[in-house]
């Protein structure tokens, strides 16, 4: 039987539903070799996580996942191996920081669109230093506005919706150096999301490797087969290692599941053989 990893995961200490040790227990009962720990502008969920790991007998990788200034808004994924992790620290401390600035301008939005929600109710619905729109959308849920984390993003918090703000970030080129300068391994995330064409996407991704982009995203739990023969390509031009995942929250997308995606998600064990002989 294939051994099988899933290299793009969320815990409560950004916006997942499962705590580390809950995310890992629920890896091992799928059936799941290794997870990478991925959460957004935060690795505290990273050390409960390689613990419960090696309780249960599940490989756990740090990893994290940054928002860098693009339009639409492109994603870099940070993978860590031997500890080094813990170096980017100082980094993520400011991208909570500007997290916590874009918040309550959300909240005031809500406010002046008539919902009665404050900061203090998002708040109470984080597990971890990081509160983010899912955050938002659960109180709006428990409030009865909306039904659904999706129609919450989909009516009020998504790019263009009306309670939406962007939040300060970095450019491309600065997290892509910061994930570098803290010894990590930087993977453009879920290039589908960035709704270019392949020419376009040829071009960005080009660029990206100049700033030292190592890797691409290229199983992912929407991709269609033509989307990961493209990636899969793109990935040979460049000389980049190829990274999969299901970008799984648990309960905050209950139609995607760890390992497995939409159903249909396999990413082998080899995959991160690979990335592992990059690190060395």
């Amino acid at each position: 039987m294939a051994k099988l990893i899933d290299l793009h995961t969320h815990s409560t200490a950004s916006d997942g539903s499962l705590t580390p040790r809950e995310l890992v227990r629920h890896a091992k009962n799928m059936g799941l070799q290794a997870i990478a720990l991925t959460d957004h502008d935060t690795i505290d969920g990273i050390e409960q996580a390689i613990d419960e790991g090696e309780k249960v007998g599940l490989e756990v990788i740090a990893g994290l996942e940054i928002s860098v200034d693009f339009d639409p808004e492109m994603h870099i994924l940070g993978y860590f191996f031997n500890g080094t992790y813990k170096n980017i620290t100082g980094v993520l401390d400011g991208l909570i920081k500007k997290r916590d600035e874009r918040n309550p301008k959300i909240i005031k939005k809500l406010n002046e669109l008539g919902f009665d929600i404050n900061m203090e109710e998002v708040t109470s619905q984080a597990e971890g230093k990081v509160v983010a729109r899912p955050h938002i959308a659960r109180v709006l849920i428990n409030k009865g506005y909306v039904k659904s984390i999706q129609e919450a993003f989909e009516k009020y918090l998504a790019v263009g919706k009306p309670a939406f703000f962007p939040k300060s970030k970095f450019t491309p080129e600065e997290g892509i150096k910061e994930i570098l300068g803290a010894g990590g391994i930087p993977v453009l995330a879920h290039p589908i999301y960035l709704y270019l064409n392949q020419k376009h996407l040829d071009k960005l991704v080009k660029e990206l490797v100049s700033y030292g982009l190592k890797g691409i995203e290229a199983y992912y739990v929407d991709n269609t087969d033509d989307d990961t023969g493209n990636l899969l390509r793109l990935a040979i031009k460049y000389d980049l290692i190829v990274t999969g995942g299901s970008d799984y929250h648990g309960s905050f997308k209950p139609a995607i599941e760890i390992g497995k995606g939409r159903g249909n998600l396999k990413i082998p064990y080899d995959i991160l053989d690979k990335m592992k002989t990059l690190d060395a």
